[in-house]
């Protein structure tokens, strides 16, 4: 499986962005998808998780009310939608897929099995 991120960009606080996740998986409907970012010097952290239904979506703390993950299974793909940015947010993003083993949220990075490559994301103040 092969996950391509892009969408990122240079924006100024308070601006908009949706980034992109494209899913080369047969079955991307047997996924849950993530987004997880990071920042320079940070260790990578988790953002946000949608079920393979799309019904069932999970975020942390820092980006409530602010982005909104989502996905079309037709075209495979995972979108998250951010909103209200601020500099904090400036981070590298990257999108990945779990197997679906039936336990949610999932939240850590080591129980996902797919990773993309990654998209820049720069929050200019």
């Amino acid at each position: 499986v092969q996950l391509q991120a892009s969408g990122g960009g240079l924006v100024q606080a308070g601006d908009s962005l949706r980034l992109s996740c494209a899913s080369s998986a047969v079955y991307f409907m047997r996924h849950i998808m993530g987004w997880f970012r990071q920042a320079p010097g940070k260790e990578r952290e988790f953002v946000a998780s949608i079920t393979w239904t799309g019904g069932n979506t999970y975020y942390a703390d820092f980006v409530k009310g602010r982005f909104t993950i989502s996905r079309d299974n037709v075209k495979k793909i995972a979108y998250l939608e951010m909103d209200s940015l601020k500099p904090e947010d400036t981070a590298v993003y990257y999108c990945a897929a779990e197997e679906d083993r039936g336990t949610w949220p999932t939240i850590v990075d080591h129980d996902y099995d797919y990773w993309g490559q990654g998209t820049l994301v720069t929050v200019s103040s």
